[in-house]
Parts: structure tokens; sequence; C-alpha cells
């Protein structure tokens, strides 16, 4: 069997969640991820120093998890329900304080987080029998009911290594109700040790040489977009594209995020980013001219983009199967730059998002790594095939039972042991193949890693719409910036609220597929942000800011929620 290189790209992500004008943040999936994934993937790679792979983190998601870090430096917490789990007296909170954590303590994956305890399954079925009756009788429901409550949903969000690595954990679960409020200082503070430790220790797998650490521009726009909303027509031509014809000063837009990510990587990490994950790994040509001026070296994209751009320019190639074109990085032919690009294996990043969680774990990591050996017999003779797992590092593992543990450690300890998989990182993997396997790309078609395409955030009515709404924004920013009516301080507050603004997440959420409760979360979000950008600029809110801009569905299916299939 010939040899195959492995790169596991892991991306860690959250949106920005912080009101900037009350410091508010205004949902808790930062800390959330952090004590649950961010942490369980790094004791993962630390319990097998013989698996490389590539964690990428989005500069936004580490400026909040910082911001956590200063809350509890401080004790002036923020976060309104991390606050409720430190508040001493839970008998006489507000009907909105009721309402929050009553709202937020059953959000999670109910199979896996609330199935397993039945003490917490017990508050869960006496708040819905309540509700039914009466939404006035929740009312009814003590001080200690709702310290009960919170105390079970931090600790279900607790990671298996951080249940393993304190005694406490497992102690607090075990006693089950009755909680104390030294039981939920006790909690609250793990939870700021977690976070505290985390940068340290993925910069200490970074410095050991096991992981590569890369970046995305800082708050996760769609970079293509931002450079011109026609790139969308690459891959779907007669998408309907939003009423202004291009986002104002879209170049300059990239070039300020990308710039400041690579400063914020290098202040944590000690150095620059080699390499850069496209937020939704969107791709197009101009973006690639920007990101080589930048000293960018490797970007990563789906493989049906990839697909699209060798139906379009080298046909045969594409003809010739997947096995035949998908396993090597390419570089854009007569380009000025040479960023090597990888492109993503969607079948396999596919099967552990969305196939896995339903299997065994040791039975998925067997099947995982007999696919990766016939991939190594299909290549073609004289090839050793670079395969390129990429994928969310976060919103997977609620959906595996013990947050995916038993998945992942079969996984890393079956590929440390295995004699003809290798595991790499992308820069790694450049120094030291050169250009012997990289093939000349005729041409890139603009697309995402979700379909090879922009529709999951253009096209729609309502993504086009917001578009128009951030245009309308953009050009009295460039206005009033242009004035001379701010001072550089004030300046330095708009720039950052027009960044967060710029976020691809918002337009991912809108459209009538995904779930009401969410689309209603993101679009007050997408909105609050405008409006805070309008107050800074001294400008009046228009008044289409105050009526949402999508509303979802009621229904469920598998192109909603916080994860897609890449085909």
């Amino acid at each position: 069997m010939r040899s195959l290189n492995l790169v596991l790209l892991w991306h860690m992500h959250q949106p920005d969640y912080r009101n900037y004008q009350t410091g508010e943040f205004f949902l808790p999936w930062v800390y959330l991820h952090a004590i649950k994934d961010y942490s369980d993937m790094a004791c993962h790679l630390e319990k097998h120093p013989k698996v490389h792979a590539v964690v990428n983190f989005v500069p936004v998601l580490l400026d909040q998890m910082e911001d956590y870090i200063e809350q509890f430096d401080s004790g002036q917490i923020r976060d309104p329900l991390l606050r409720l789990l430190a508040t001493p007296d839970l008998d006489h909170l507000g009907s909105d304080e009721r309402s929050l954590i009553m709202e937020s303590c059953f959000r999670c994956n109910h199979v896996n987080m609330m199935q397993p305890f039945p003490l917490y399954r017990q508050l869960h079925d006496l708040y819905e029998k309540l509700k039914q009756q009466d939404v006035a009788g929740l009312a009814y429901l003590s001080g200690q009911y709702l310290a009960d409550l919170l105390m079970w949903y931090h600790l279900v969000w607790t990671g298996e290594s951080v249940r393993q690595e304190n005694d406490g954990v497992l102690q607090l679960m075990t006693k089950g109700a009755g909680f104390t409020y030294a039981d939920r200082l006790w909690l609250c503070d793990l939870i700021g040790d977690v976070i505290r430790n985390l940068i340290p220790r993925y910069r200490k797998l970074a410095e050991s040489g096991q992981i590569e650490l890369s970046s995305t521009t800082h708050y996760h726009p769609l970079s293509p977009l931002l450079l011109d909303f026609s790139s969308a027509h690459d891959s779907l031509p007669y998408l309907v594209l939003p009423e202004e014809e291009s986002y104002p000063g879209g170049r300059e837009r990239v070039s300020v995020q990308l710039a400041s990510a690579i400063t914020s990587h290098a202040r944590r990490f000690g150095h620059e980013p080699a390499g850069i994950w496209p937020a939704e790994g969107a791709v197009s040509p101009a973006f690639l001219d920007v990101l080589s001026q930048q000293g960018c070296r490797w970007i990563a994209s789906g493989e049906n983009v990839l697909s699209n751009s060798l139906c379009k320019s080298d046909p045969a190639r594409h003809e010739s199967g997947r096995h035949h074109y998908l396993y090597h990085p390419y570089r854009l032919q007569g380009a000025s730059h040479n960023i090597t690009c990888f492109f993503r294996d969607d079948v396999l990043s596919d099967r552990i998002g969305f196939e896995y969680a339903r299997w065994f774990g040791l039975d998925a990591a067997e099947d995982l790594i007999r696919s990766l050996e016939q991939i190594g017999k299909e290549a073609p003779q004289g090839q050793e095939p670079l395969v390129s797992i990429i994928m969310d590092g976060e919103n997977a593992w609620e959906h595996y039972p013990y947050n995916g543990f038993h998945f992942l450690n079969d996984f890393y300890r079956m590929l440390e042991a295995h004699p003809f998989i290798r595991t790499t990182t992308f820069d790694s993997y450049i120094r030291s193949s050169g250009d012997t396997a990289t093939v000349e790309l005729p041409e890139l078609v603009a697309g995402s890693w979700v379909y090879g395409t922009f529709s999951t955030w253009i096209g729609d009515r309502d993504k086009n719409r917001a578009w128009d709404l951030l245009c309308a924004a953009k050009q009295r920013y460039d206005e009033v910036m242009q004035s001379g009516f701010l001072t550089a301080e004030e300046k330095v507050r708009v720039d950052r609220q027009l960044s967060s603004c710029e976020s691809s997440d918002w337009f991912w959420w809108f459209g009538e597929y995904n779930p009401a409760p969410s689309v209603e979360s993101f679009d007050r979000l997408f909105r609050d942000n405008l409006s805070n950008l309008y107050r800074l600029l001294k400008l009046p809110v228009p008044a289409t800011l105050m009526e949402p801009v999508s509303h979802g569905s009621d229904g469920y299916h598998e192109s909603s929620g916080t994860m897609r299939r890449g085909s």
C-alpha cells in the first residue's frame, strides 16, 4: 500500500455575540463551546502527540475568549447567563431573568446531553408540564429550581476531558439536586480556569510542532462577496443579486480584516500564520490576490470549488475521477503569486459531521481508516495522495454520545499506529514536498465549501435585503469617516462595529429554511449591530432596522442549523 498524507483541519469559530454599546453578550455559545469542545479537542491532541493537525482559530472567537478571561479576572460578568450562575439570590429575580434561565437552559442536544441525566430531564419535564398548563404557572418555580437548572445546564456542557480531569464535576453530577451558592461559584470558577488555559494549551501544541495554527479574516466576512457580488455568478449564473451592485470599498475592507487577523495571530501565538482557511472556504481569484499581498502561503476550500473549476477549464482531468484530481495541491495557472490551494474531501468530512454520530465510536473510526486506505490503493501510479479532512471543530460533537470522545480517541490512536497513513499539516507538507506534487489549475471558479457556491449567503430574498441594509450603512460610514467629524478614538470604535456587521454568519441564518428561534436571534444581532453602527456614526437609526429581515420556519431539515454538507 502506498503512503498517504492526511491533513485534519479543525475550524474553531463563533460570531461576535457582544453588544459594543453595553458590553453584554447576547448568546453564551463562546464559553459553552470552550468548556466542551475547544477543551476536548486540545485534550485529544495532547493525549496523542504523534497525530498532527491544523487548528484554525477565527480571531473574533479568540477576542471573545479573552473578553471572558477579563470578566473572570475583574469579577464583572457581562454574559447574562453566566452572571446568573454566580448570582447569590435566585429567589427574587425579575421576570426577564427568570425567562432567560428557562429559555436558555434547555438549549442542547436532548438525546445526548439531557436523556442520560434523569434529574436534568425531570427539570425539563416539570417545565414543559407547567408551560402547557399556563405560562403563569412557571412563576411558581422556586429559586432552588432555577439554581438546579443553571447547574445542570452548565454541567452537561462540560467536555468529557473536563469531567475526567476534575472530580468535582462528577461529584456535582452525583449530587444532582439542591445545589448551593457555593456549588455554583465552584463551577463558575472552573469555567474561568478552563477558558484561561485554552490559548496557552494550543500555543504549546503549536510550539512543539504537533499542530499548525492558521487563521481567518478577523470577523469572518465572506471576502469574495465583499470584493465583488457578481463572483456568485461564477457557479450560479442566474442567481439574483442584491439591488446594490457591489459592496462599497470592499477590497479595502477585506485587506483591513486580513491584516488585523495576521496581527492578532502573531500577538497570541508568536508568529504570523502561514495559511488561511477563508471564512466558509470562500475563494475567488480576486481574493487570492489580496491574500498574496499579505504573505499568505496556502489556502483551502471545498471539493466542489475544485470540481467546478476543472469542469470549466480542464474537463478531461475532471472526468478522470475524483481519486485522480482531488488528492494533491494546486497553484493557479498564470497567477502572479505562489499560493498553494488545498481542497476538502467532502465525503469523508461529511461522514464525520453527519454520519458517524449514529455509529459505535470504534466502528466509525475503523470505517474512516479503511476509507483512507482505499484512497491510497486507488491513487494513480507514482502518486502519494494528500487527503484534506476539513470541518467545524465544535458543532458536530453534541450529536455524538460522550461529545465524540470515544470516536476521536480511537481514530487518533489508530492514526498513531498506522504504518502508511501519515498525518501532517499544510505548511509542513509544502515545506517537505516543494512543488513536486503541485498541479496547475487553469482557472479558479469562485465558490465556498458549501455546494461550491455562495447561495448560503446571497441570492435569497432575505439575504439580499440584508446585503442592501449593510451596503447602505457602509455608504454612510464612508461619508462620515471622510468628513473629519469623528475623533481617532471614535473611528476605531466605528471600524470595529462595521467589521462585526460584515460577518458572514448573519447571512448564513437568513432564509425560510432555517429554524425560527435561531433566525430570530441572529436577525436581532445583525440589526443591533447595524443600529449601533449608525449611533457610533452619530446618525439616526433608519426605521428599516426596526423590522426583522427574516423569520425562518417551524420545520427542520438537514440543510438548516449550524452545519451543512459540502455537497
